[in-house]
């Protein structure tokens, strides 16, 4: 930056290689001292001319982004700042029309929904609009135009693979969906079935190709470049000849190729057969994590004792035309995949060594330009964003000057097409089971049950070995594909269950049984009844040994609708009792019509009940046995939480370079200092130094909002939605402990008694089971003995506001858990909703209605911003749902 103050200032510079650059002033003033210009030039002072200009580029930084903030106060006053708006949709109209032609009908809704998104306040929505950006929407539009009848050109499909919407994470899927729904597009409900009897054919006739219903001229090619033609076995099941179709169209109208999707789902093979099929030479580069701009650009080799550099692989393909195949993309730097975004975009690049790729057709007379050559292109191959892979966000980088594909696991039509050919002998019967069980895990994997999305590789892999080995136990070759789960007890079980429900085996590993510790609670209504009697004054009641139910009266504790005890459903009583009986209930008039001295009487012996409570759990010994009720039930959603944050923290700890070694690996950009003699030449991996100049990233933020008001004790004993609460908390609790350098986070209560009950402070995080149990008794002490009221939306304002106000953070997010029992409080879904807004850009807020009365939290969802509210009337998935927030939004 100080290079370019002194620049932009001052006018003036030193070059690292001595020359000085003068502004014209100065430059004069050397002149009349009597230097002359060649003398001044051989001493490398060269002057500025006074049309020289400055014209930067950059993106505004995101209120909710974690990235180095460039927009510096040094830097802002060295700038006249224009901003350029989005262009409105008559103008982005215009503008295709200028550039396509006559658009296609589906345009309209396209460009509608781009507006949508970029005016969007949901911030979810607002995210995705670079996605659909100006520039994608002309080479959709130039695909229509070359493709206006092609059966490929479904406009949900395009969206599929312009937003890779199979590979987002699923609250961010359900927001788009919404939002095309809303403009016109809405998902194709019949799944095109690709069968034997109906499918694509390849063809190669009279030198012409032909995929499906798109035709190509194969040209003729010399020897050498034959050579460079790839061969690959390949079966033209009807899923991969689809798209194969696809990408020869975009290839077809000059569009360059990114190719995402899970490992082992066949990119290599659909490119190599691709490039096969068109007879075109292919230069191949894999990216790793220790890739730079100069070994993309230059190859050093040492031939006869002298270092030759020699052209990459991209600078031949971009020279003599090749197709320059990139695997792992999203191994590499940033910075280093961003090089590209310049190749592809203008066909211009700066090589290391000076020189410079130009576009094709520009003047080319400097010896140091490389004319890009007419019929270079590159295809791209990268895996999907996200864990498990956890590389580089290739797609967001630069996946906008590409034509994008989303490469999926094929259908089951197709997939058994394929292992056919791969185990002949097998019977048709085994090879469904097992597609059949590889596609229930897949399903698993997108729902986040499973960490690993099984591919068609594992597939194979299995049926390779059946149809080599056909005595083989299907455990033994199972073994192949899953042994590396076996150190996850709780994933390997629910692979086992999905085995056997599909007739494979058993018996991959002896199977763990895990003890229930929950007990199934019977559905218990509530029956309205009328008492008619007048209380006397609180108390406790009698404990009955035997349990037995007690409807009225005011002698038992534990009883329901009556009067005086602590129970359910009655009136007077001190705190709620509850005995697992079916509760009678009174009605609200009945309730409030209690004398005021009672009602100050009951609320006395209520804070005292609650306070020798409070004392209890905190004297009392650790109770494993009963935590483990909560805790067991969750373990399989702790231990997938935990398996992303401990590879997140594993890769933001990745080791770095060191340089100038006198042992290690051979540094070969320091070849040459080798054989001068020098003896540094080596590098090795150590750890980062804390303390350099790198940007630190700010952990995540979590503030989790339970519900502890009344309603959660008094109606858990029909859905369970205390207990579930309870569940919820302990997972947060368990899966984000020694994880505080990613996420640090924080649980607070609301209840009629307040909105911001702590329960977990920052910074101050249980450690161990006696911890944790301790804050979930606590949190049911509250729930049981806490006074009527509900403050929801005040405890998501004010804990919205509390994280915006934070300044450690970037990223924030708010989980407000209710029992959508906001019409008795005359409370609007409209005031939730602005609640959870706010003003804070940096927060996300969400609620999860885990309770409710009749249709009350579906009507306040819908009446919510799509992707903002849950309904969890099965409590078993809150955990889920709880996980794919957490993915979406923090992870």
């Amino acid at each position: 930056m100080c290079i370019w103050t002194i620049l932009i200032q001052d006018r003036e510079v030193q070059l690292c290689d001595g020359t000085r650059l003068l502004r014209q002033d100065r430059y004069h003033a050397l002149l009349q001292n009597g230097f002359s210009k060649s003398q001044l030039s051989e001493r490398n002072v060269l002057p500025i001319p006074d049309s020289f200009r400055i014209i930067a580029l950059g993106e505004p930084l995101k209120s909710n982004s974690a990235q180095f903030n460039w927009l510096t106060p040094q830097l802002l006053g060295m700038f006249l700042y224009q901003e350029l708006r989005p262009l409105q949709q008559n103008e982005e109209q215009e503008l295709i029309f200028q550039l396509c032609g006559e658009l296609h009908p589906n345009m309209k809704k396209l460009m509608m929904l781009a507006q949508v998104l970029r005016n969007s306040k949901n911030p979810l929505l607002y995210g995705l609009a670079e996605t659909l950006s100006t520039r994608r929407l002309v080479k959709i539009g130039r695909r229509l135009r070359a493709y206006p009848s092609s059966n490929l050109n479904d406009i949900y499909d395009i969206l599929q693979h312009t937003f890779l919407i199979k590979f987002m994470p699923s609250l961010s899927r359900t927001v788009l969906e919404e939002a095309m729904m809303k403009t016109g597009i809405e998902k194709y409900r019949n799944t095109r079935r690709c069968n034997n009897e109906d499918r694509r054919l390849i063809s190669v006739v009279n030198n012409k190709l032909r995929i499906g219903e798109t035709e190509m001229e194969l040209l003729e090619i010399s020897l050498d470049q034959q050579s460079k033609v790839p061969s690959t076995l390949f079966y033209d099941m009807p899923h991969h000849v689809m798209m194969l179709e696809r990408l020869l169209q975009d290839f077809l109208i000059g569009e360059h190729l990114l190719l995402v999707g899970n490992q082992g789902v066949g990119k290599n093979k659909l490119v190599d057969r691709l490039l096969e099929l068109m007879r075109r030479p292919r230069e191949y580069l894999q990216l790793h994590r220790d890739t730079t701009v100069h070994s993309l650009t230059v190859q050093s080799t040492l031939i006869d004792g002298k270092v030759v550099f020699q052209d990459s692989a991209l600078v031949k393909a971009a020279k003599f035309g090749y197709v320059l195949v990139i695997d792992e993309a999203d191994k590499a730097p940033v910075n280093v995949s961003c090089i590209l975004r310049t190749l592809i975009e203008r066909g211009e690049m700066v090589l290391s060594d000076g020189r410079i790729i130009v576009p094709f057709g520009a003047c080319a007379k400097d010896p140091n330009s490389i004319e890009t050559h007419a019929d270079f292109r590159v295809i791209v191959l990268a895996n999907r964003p996200g864990y498990p892979f956890l590389g580089n966000n290739f797609f967001a980088a630069v996946g906008d000057v590409f034509s994008c594909h989303a490469i999926e696991n094929p259908t089951p039509e197709s997939e058994i097409y394929l292992l056919q050919r791969y185990g002949p002998s097998l019977p048709i019967k085994t090879l469904t089971k097992i597609v059949n069980a590889f596609g229930e895990l897949r399903s698993m994997a997108d729902e986040g049950l499973l960490n690993y999305p099984y591919s068609t590789r594992e597939v194979i892999s299995i049926v390779k070995h059946l149809e080599r080995y056909p005595e083989e136990d299907m455990s033994e070759v199972a073994r192949n594909v899953f042994d590396f789960d076996r150190y996850h007890p709780e994933t390997l079980e629910q692979i086992t269950e999905v085995l056997a429900k599909h007739g494979l085996s058993i018996n991959v590993y002896e199977r763990n049984e895990m003890q229930n510790f929950r007990k199934k609670q019977q559905i218990k209504l509530s029956i309205e009844r009328h008492s008619g009697l007048d209380v006397s004054g609180p108390k406790v009641g009698k404990l009955d040994p035997k349990n037995e139910p007690h409807v009225g009266g005011n002698t038992w504790a534990g009883g329901s609708g009556g009067r005086d005890t602590a129970g359910l459903g009655g009136k007077g009583g001190p705190f709620r009792l509850d005995k697992g009986h079916t509760v009678h209930q009174l009605s609200d008039e009945e309730k409030a019509n209690i004398p005021q001295e009672i009602k100050r009487a009951a609320r006395e012996m209520n804070r005292k009940a609650y306070e020798e409570k409070l004392k209890e759990i905190k004297m009392s010994a650790h109770d494993y046995s009963l935590y483990a009720q909560f805790s067991k039930a969750n373990r399989k959603q702790v231990q997938q939480l935990r398996s992303i944050l401990e590879a997140m923290q594993t890769k933001d700890n990745e080791r770095q370079w060191q340089k100038y070694q006198s042992h290690g690996d051979v540094d070969d950009t320091r070849l040459i200092e080798g054989i001068a003699g020098e003896k540094n030449i080596y590098r090795r991996r150590i750890d980062a130094d804390p303390w350099s100049n790198n940007i630190h990233e700010k952990p995540n933020r979590l503030k989790l909002v339970v519900d502890v008001s009344g309603s959660m004790y008094r109606f858990n004993g029909y859905d369970g939605r205390l207990d579930r609460q309870l569940e919820a908390v302990v997972m947060v609790m368990e899966a984000f402990e020694g994880y505080e350098k990613k996420i640090v986070f924080d649980i607070v209560g609301h209840s009629g008694e307040g909105w911001e009950i702590p329960f977990v402070n920052v910074g101050n995080c249980p450690k161990n089971e006696k911890e944790r149990f301790e804050i979930i008794r606590m949190m049911h002490a509250h729930s049981q003995f806490c006074w009527a009221g509900d403050s929801t939306v005040k405890a998501a304002r004010e804990a919205c506001s509390t994280l915006g106000a934070e300044v450690d953070y970037d990223n924030g997010i708010v989980v407000l858990l209710s029992d959508a029992n906001l019409a008795r409080y005359a409370i609007s879904s409209k005031d939730l909703a602005e609640a959870l807004s706010g003003s804070q850009p940096k927060v996300k807020g969400y609620v999860i209605f885990i309770g409710s009365f009749a249709e009350e939290a579906k009507k306040i969802r819908n009446e919510m911003p799509v992707g903002q509210s849950y309904v969890c009337l099965d409590l078993t998935k809150l955990p889920q749902i709880l996980q794919q927030i957490f993915a979406s939004s923090i992870l």
